[in-house]
């Protein structure tokens, strides 16, 4: 079992939080700028790079082993900056996000304060708290071990599902012929979700980096909990889902294919 820094990662939890709350203010006053809220989605893989690149700095002095510490630094901006440019390149000449059109429409009060609140400070505050691991990687002592290099495996397998499934789905929907059309093919065939599996590997395999310090592991594990219940039940898998279900085709759709862990499709 190795070290853990517990007042060194302590103090870096503000510093942590500000750059993840900067990234949501600045990326509210693009929103007002441009009139369209959707860029919030691209500040989500930003916000968690911001996190990492502070907490990396902050636990320079800390104890921790330097290997660990820029190892899960580059694995979570490599993920969050590859998200940003894709959400960003996929809403390039689009309006509003119909999601954000239809709960602004109903705000009490100001619109602008609403998303403030309902949109950019939560969001800010999920970053900090699902980064928690990548916070306290740094300030694990000891080399990194099998622990920390199987976690980076499993974030390698969680970042090629979500790069490949993007990449299928991009081309699916730039054939004309495929409109109105269910993707079903490729990873879609064996998850009808590779993206938001993707996300659960990678963040799953971010908190395997903390495990050679148990107890920081039980402190942190709320945040791939977290990220999951999110992926799977709340506004990930659950909300897109209820938003298809009329779709045509996507009921046979769901009786042949898994709907998060990958496996075969099922025939007949």
């Amino acid at each position: 079992m190795n070290g853990f820094g517990w007042a060194a990662f302590a103090e870096g939890l503000a510093p942590s939080a500000g750059a993840a709350l900067a990234v949501m203010l600045g990326t509210f006053v693009v929103a007002l700028y441009k009139g369209v809220h959707r860029v919030v989605d691209i500040a989500w893989g930003l916000g968690f790079t911001a996190v990492a690149l502070v907490s990396y700095a902050m636990s320079a002095g800390g104890g921790g082993d330097g290997t660990r510490r820029l190892l899960v630094t580059v694995l979570t901006a490599v993920w969050g900056l590859r998200l940003a440019w894709h959400i960003a390149r996929r809403g390039r000449g689009h309006g509003e996000d119909p999601r954000y059109e239809a709960m602004l429409a109903r705000a009490p009060g100001s619109p602008a304060l609403y998303a403030l609140r309902k949109v950019y400070l939560l969001q800010g505050a999920l970053v900090w708290l699902i980064s928690l691991p990548v916070q306290a990687a740094g300030y694990v002592m000891g080399p990194a071990g099998a622990w920390a290099w199987a976690g980076a495996a499993l974030w390698a397998v969680g970042l090629g599902f979500e790069a490949v499934g993007d990449h299928q789905l991009a081309r699916f929907k730039a054939d004309p012929a495929n409109r109105g059309r269910i993707m079903d093919r490729g990873l879609w065939s064996w998850t009808r979700h590779p993206n938001y599996f993707g996300d659960f590997c990678v963040w799953w395999g971010l908190f395997l980096i903390v495990c050679e310090a148990p107890a920081a592991a039980a402190a942190t594990v709320v945040a791939p909990a977290l990220m999951s219940f999110l992926l799977i039940g709340g506004s990930g898998k659950a909300l897109l889902e209820r938003h298809m279900a009329q779709r045509p085709g996507f009921a046979a759709y769901t009786a042949r294919t898994s709907g998060f862990f990958p496996r075969p499709p099922r025939r007949g």
